[in-house]
């Protein structure tokens, strides 16, 4: 009884394995990066959400802005860099006096980009919820991954009533760029 496999069949195999491997890896590494910015863009969502949510039931305003710290505001219109959500009593945009820090977000992986369209470094909500600093249109910010694929561009799009909406760049090609 023989055991074992052949040299014709053990090639064979390796031949399939490569053949599948070579397929399946760009696919593979599409799938990653639209969950990696996804991921990315929800965070911001959802810290928003929750600024906004906590300016209503504390009946404070309620801030977000950049900070690469986790303490302080940071100027800059680099959203990438991390942010952080706070109390803010006074409504000043800075962490300051009784102020306290609600949630830290750490810097977005990779080269990844996020930027508003108007350079915004802070968005307060009110207790009423709406947001404070934002020009009338409101702001737009967009998360470009490394290599600027619009297949993987997500917008997050915030409103001066305070709703907060993302989209993707194939939804909302003529405003998600």
């Amino acid at each position: 009884m023989d055991r074992g496999y052949t040299l014709t069949e053990l090639l064979a195999v390796i031949s399939i394995v490569a053949l599948l491997m070579a397929i399946g890896a760009p696919s593979y590494r599409s799938v990653t990066t639209s969950s990696r910015v996804s991921t990315e863009i929800n965070a911001l969502f959802v810290d928003l959400q929750y600024a906004r949510s906590e300016a209503l039931k504390e009946g404070l305003p309620v801030t977000a802005c950049i900070s690469t710290d986790g303490a302080t505001c940071t100027a800059g219109s680099h959203w990438q860099d991390g942010w952080i959500v706070f109390s803010d009593a006074n409504g000043d945009a800075t962490v300051n006096g009784n102020d306290v820090v609600l949630r830290v977000q750490r810097p977005l992986s990779g080269a990844d980009s996020l930027q508003g369209n108007t350079g915004i470094t802070a968005i307060a909500f009110n207790r009423e919820g709406f947001a404070l600093n934002l020009p009338s249109a409101g702001v737009l910010m967009t998360l470009h991954d490394a290599t600027s694929n619009t297949t993987f561009t997500r917008c997050l799009s915030v409103t001066m009533a305070g709703m907060l909406t993302t989209q993707t760049h194939a939804a909302a090609p003529s405003t998600c760029t």
